[in-house]
């Protein structure tokens, strides 16, 4: 096999070194762009000095405008012959506002380079033929793994027609998730929990289950130092009405949105109450005295949630695995033991189920964590 020639290895490097700054930059508005996924875009120039960014873009706070319009404006007149670097195609329907690749084209760009590509079929290949119909040089599929990664949520509506799931869980390193009748239980260390609260601050929501809001009184908010506006909207599975209206959840309902996932018919007084506390509802079925999942994932994505991260108990983790509804493991395995007392995690490292696969491995303080990705 010939090596290619110089300067074309030389450009890849440069596409994939932009292309991983566009990615990166994408993460600013992750839970953040309501129905719209938050994608990056960087325009990149080479005046002789090399390339260099004249203007970038993120998903506007709520969906609008997209990143492309966001980044040419930057730009101005320099992004003109420049290279614009998106980590998702560029849309191709029109809406109230032209599609990002006509404004791509009137901006004058000379190249395109995407990452991941757009399953939306208004949107899908059309976008990039557009390009290419107006003279532009299109490179598509740069670093795609890694930009779908973090667009996850977003695929999953747009596909599975329901939230990415991701199950989350502190576990020790005899296997223990907690012990009954006490609470939450410190399992991993603050390093572990910051990360946590970065989950919380980059998801749409976050879900648990009655037996956790009664056992924990969680607040379930993202307490990152300047990030607490980013906590994402809180929701309990709570299939006989059993929330508390003293609860730290209800509580903060004013502040940060609370949806209780309950019947229509489940006790109206105690629904009226959490009402007026703020709280709001999600009308859900019951399958064996339990919320039925599937149709409740369905609910959460017409009304626009894109990722869900669980953090419940045992017996709602093990419902989500059970139902195959897990898209994303994100283990915490803290290095003290809890004994004999506590209970089991319904999952282990060692113990994955079939389907997944190991993504991402790092270490937080004295913590070791994993996380797996379903495959397909």
């Amino acid at each position: 096999m010939q090596d290619k020639p110089p300067h074309t290895s030389g450009r890849e490097d440069i596409d994939r070194r932009f292309m991983a700054a566009a990615i990166r930059f994408s993460r600013r508005h992750l839970g953040l762009t309501g129905t719209n996924p938050s994608v990056a875009s960087l325009l990149v120039r080479d005046d002789g000095d090399g390339p260099h960014i004249v203007g970038r873009g993120v998903t506007a706070i709520g969906g609008r405008p997209h990143a492309e319009p966001r980044a040419l404006k930057e730009a101005g007149e320099r992004a003109r012959e420049a290279t614009a670097y998106v980590t998702l195609e560029p849309c191709a329907h029109h809406g109230r506002t032209p599609p990002c690749a006509e404004a791509l084209i009137t901006s004058g760009v000379r190249r395109v380079v995407g990452a991941a590509s757009d399953p939306d079929p208004r949107v899908s290949g059309k976008g990039y033929a557009m390009l290419r119909r107006a003279g532009i040089e299109v490179v598509e599929g740069v670093l795609a793994d890694e930009a779908a990664d973090l667009l996850a949520g977003y695929m999953a509506r747009s596909v599975k027609k329901r939230p990415e799931v991701i199950l989350k869980l502190a576990i020790s390193r005899d296997g223990k998730i907690g012990v009954a009748g006490k609470g939450q239980i410190p399992i991993t260390g603050e390093i572990s929990r910051r990360q946590v609260h970065l989950m919380r601050a980059e998801a749409d929501a976050i879900l648990i289950g009655i037996g956790t809001a009664l056992a924990d009184n969680p607040s379930l908010t993202c307490r990152l130092p300047g990030l607490e506006a980013r906590s994402p909207t809180r929701i309990v599975l709570d299939p006989a009405l059993q929330l508390p209206l003293g609860s730290t959840l209800v509580s903060s309902a004013g502040q940060v949105p609370l949806l209780v996932a309950s019947p229509q018919n489940a006790d109206p007084i105690h629904r009226k109450m959490l009402s007026d506390a703020g709280a709001g509802f999600v009308a859900v079925e019951l399958h064996e005295h339990q919320v039925a999942l599937p149709e409740l994932l369905e609910d959460l994505a017409n009304r626009g949630f894109s990722s869900l991260v669980v953090e419940g108990g045992a017996q709602t983790a093990r419902a989500f695995l059970t139902e195959a509804l897990v898209d994303r493991l994100s283990l915490f395995v803290g290095p003290k033991e809890i004994g004999v007392e506590g209970i089991a995690s319904p999952i282990l490292p060692d113990h994955i189920p079939a389907g997944f696969t190991l993504g991402r491995q790092a270490q937080f303080g004295n913590d070791s964590y994993f996380e797996y990705v379903r495959i397909g």
